[in-house]
């Protein structure tokens, strides 16, 4: 059988392969990286275990599209609310509405979880994780030279890095510690900027 990683498939095996991929996500989801076998993942999308083979190359290519998947699952909608700001409160306020609403989602946590466990673990789904960090990072840096476009791209850069590693922190901490005084911390954030600006 030829194996299709990276080839162009037509419409009905383009679904397919998302219906594989959306079925290892939700494995993935339920019960970590060992539940997503190309058995697990071929009963669950009702096909056979050859397909992963023909459309993925086998188990490791199917979990490095099944990481790319939840990473967007994961980062696109926290990025995306984040990059409607249109000043340092405004993010905020975002801020304070995402962390809550992110870490009280379960699945996405245990998706989170997963994505970095599966990350320390297998060079490949680092890559894929890393990938999907340094595209939040240029997104961010895009929206940071349109509100401030007299900034470098140096400025840019490190002021993504430290709004993508404040985020990441914050519900890494709130995910651990349902307590942590969030309120208190964008406050003294807020205060900082201002004393900044």
């Amino acid at each position: 059988m030829a194996n299709l990683v990276g080839r162009a498939t037509s419409g009905r095996g383009h679904r397919r392969r998302e219906q594989l991929i959306n079925a290892g996500v939700a494995l993935l989801a339920d019960g970590g990286w060992p539940a997503v076998t190309t058995r697990a993942v071929a009963e669950r999308a009702g096909t056979n275990i050859g397909l992963i083979h023909y459309y993925f190359g086998g188990l490791p290519g199917l979990h490095t599209a099944i990481a790319r998947k939840a990473g967007d699952e994961v980062i696109t909608p926290v990025v995306d609310a984040l990059l409607e700001f249109q000043d340092s409160n405004a993010v905020l306020d975002t801020v304070r509405g995402l962390v809550p609403a992110t870490t009280g989602d379960s699945r996405t946590m245990r998706l989170a979880v997963e994505l970095m466990a599966g990350a320390l673990r297998d060079p490949a789904l680092g890559e894929v994780l890393c990938d999907g960090l340094r595209e939040v990072r240029a997104r961010i840096g895009e929206r940071l030279g349109e509100l401030h476009p007299s900034w470098s791209e140096a400025r840019r850069t490190g002021a993504a890095t430290v709004i993508t590693a404040l985020l990441d922190g914050l519900m890494l901490h709130r995910l651990l510690d349902a307590s942590l005084p969030l309120e208190e911390a964008l406050a003294a954030l807020g205060d900082l900027i201002a004393d900044r600006s």
